[in-house]
């Protein structure tokens, strides 16, 4: 066991490890130590993803939760790249970040082309899913279920500080029908008190990639950004550092609370104006 700066990856497999022992053993984490015959806080630092298992580590845990070969050599073959600073994970993969976001004390998102994850409405998501070409019902609601519980954390008691700020390209693209943006606009002017829009003359800004940045109590800030290919985790200094030089910017440049409300208004009542203009049946 090799002790090492822990990633949100490597507390995601050490977590994996926690419940396989939880579902197939009776142990708890210092009867599972003494099993193993490892020292105590060995099972609660690997669990914890704050230490490195060996191989060696690994078999003996899986075996003593009763888990094959097969089942080793995949988890291996994961844990692998635990510790790596950069990490890239399949977009469907929403645990790693969805632990992510429970455990931050601070998130800052930057979006650019559609309104953050954690402020969609659930009609937007579905909109959106749909004309992103996604032809299975099936699969919609998939991923309509996961990013609604995504947002579990505002239910939360101790739930992570939030700002958002949200290029106006974001709220000009038309996803669903009229009703879909309305309920979608009221929606973030709900929660104005954590959304900063940023203005469509700010146009550099929009040539940047999207960004989010993860801040924690007892853990190193990571930095996260997602594309139709890969949610990719850089917890390396120099892009911890880009992205913090990126929120200073966009806070530097984007409306405060009262006129990012004032914004959100104004896309509310041109809808109802569009809504109630016949000449719009004609365009």
């Amino acid at each position: 066991m090799t002790a090492i700066l822990s990633t949100a990856y490597s507390r995601d497999l050490g977590d994996e490890l926690r419940r396989l022992r939880e579902n197939n053993t009776s142990f708890g984490g210092r009867a599972m130590a003494v099993q193993l015959g490892w020292d105590p806080s060995k099972v609660s630092n690997i669990e914890t993803g704050k230490a490195r298992a060996t191989e060696v580590d690994l078999a003996q845990y899986m075996a003593t939760c009763g888990k094959d070969l097969d089942y080793l050599q995949d988890f291996t073959n994961r844990y692998r790249y635990a510790f790596d600073l950069y990490f890239a994970q399949a977009p469907s993969n929403l645990r790693t970040l969805a632990m992510v976001e429970a455990m931050a004390k601070k998130i800052f998102v930057y979006e650019i082309l559609s309104i953050p994850g954690l402020l969609q409405t659930e009609s937007y998501m579905r909109a959106l899913f749909t004309e992103a070409g996604i032809e299975s019902s099936e699969e919609i609601e998939r991923g309509v279920e996961r990013r609604m519980g995504r947002q579990s954390i505002w239910q939360r008691p101790y739930r992570p500080e939030c700002v958002f700020y949200v290029h106006e390209l974001a709220l000009q693209m038309r996803v669903g029908d009229a009703k879909v943006m309305e309920d979608q606009y009221l929606r973030l002017l709900f929660n104005a008190h954590i959304l900063r829009v940023v203005p469509a003359n700010i146009r550099g800004l929009a040539f940047r990639s999207k960004c989010t940045l993860f801040e924690f109590a007892k853990a190193s800030s990571l930095a996260y950004t997602e594309t139709d290919l890969a949610k990719v985790f850089a917890q390396d200094e120099a892009a911890v550092t880009w992205s913090r030089s990126l929120f200073e910017r966009l806070d530097a440049v984007a409306l405060d609370e009262e006129q990012s409300k004032t914004k959100l208004t104004e896309y509310i009542s041109g809808l109802r104006e569009d809504l109630h203009d016949p000449r719009t049946d004609l365009a």
